[in-house]
């Protein structure tokens, strides 16, 4: 008996990545017209990223089926392991949903599934914490209820070019995405309980990377036993500078920057700048 981690592809864990953390990722969907693809297995984040900007309609998002949890969880069942499975935001996605009706599918009670209230680089940390407590020999009982009490501590800010993705995609009003684009506002976001809201609009991305550590200070000191991860989508410039004022001002070492995939970079839209991290 042992213990399976699974996530979505919206924590931004490469294929390799999970192999490499043993663990399975469940792909969520990119749909440009009439063509489907499953995120980072039939589409690179670069290729998406060049779809995105020559497309002339906002390419539509999709949760992965039961199914596509149903066949893991038979697996796990058939072995008498345990299943931690750890997804995006049910109030950003449908794919929370996708799981119980899976778990209820398997008719096998030792599934955990854990609503992140979050996504992207927030729910890396979350699934990185889990692949440490099991390799560490922890319990599933204690790994369940050490990510309920961190999840409540991970935070995610982003400065994003527009909130027009945002809005078309269904996930901000359309209230909110005006008075973020007026007078060419660069928007700052953050996820708190799994919905989006504006924490600030400044002018330029010096004014808004400094509203982004004021928020930073607001919400409480920075807990550096976990590692601190940026985000980027499509272009990196911001965020390479968001990490410079970072290690500036907290004295961070070893931030970990990345991409941010196709299903989370639909509705951020090209130009956005993730960072997330555990408040103490």
């Amino acid at each position: 008996m042992g213990i399976r981690i699974i996530t979505d592809s919206t924590s931004d864990i490469s294929i390799n990545q999970a192999v490499q953390m043993n663990i399975t990722l469940v792909p969520l969907k990119v749909i440009f017209g009439d063509m489907e693809y499953k995120e980072g297995v039939d589409i690179t984040i670069d290729g998406f990223y060049e779809k995105l900007v020559k497309a002339e309609r906002l390419p539509t998002t999709s949760q992965p089926s039961p199914d596509d949890f149903l066949k893991y969880f038979k697996e796990g069942k058939e072995a008498g392991d345990s299943i931690i499975v750890l997804v995006i935001a049910a109030k950003l996605s449908g794919t929370y949903q996708s799981a119980m009706i899976a778990k209820e599918m398997a008719d096998y009670d030792d599934i955990h599934i854990i609503d992140s209230d979050t996504t992207t680089c927030a729910l890396r940390i979350l699934v990185e914490q889990a692949v440490k407590l099991r390799d560490e020999g922890a319990k599933t009982d204690d790994i369940v209820a050490s990510l309920m009490e961190l999840k409540d501590r991970v935070v995610l800010l982003a400065m994003v070019d527009t909130l027009e993705f945002l809005h078309k995609g269904g996930r901000l009003s359309k209230s909110s995405a005006i008075l973020g684009t007026l007078l060419k506002f660069k928007p700052i976001i953050n996820v708190k309980e799994g919905a989006i809201g504006v924490v600030g609009k400044e002018r330029g991305v010096n004014k808004a990377i400094g509203r982004i550590l004021e928020v930073m200070d607001e919400f409480g000191e920075i807990d550096t036993e976990y590692p601190v991860h940026l985000g980027f989508t499509a272009q990196d410039d911001q965020c390479k500078v968001l990490k410079d004022k970072l290690t500036e001002k907290y004295r961070l070492n070893g931030m970990i920057m990345h991409p941010v995939g196709c299903v989370v970079g639909t509705h951020a839209g090209p130009g956005a700048c993730v960072v997330t991290y555990v408040k103490r």
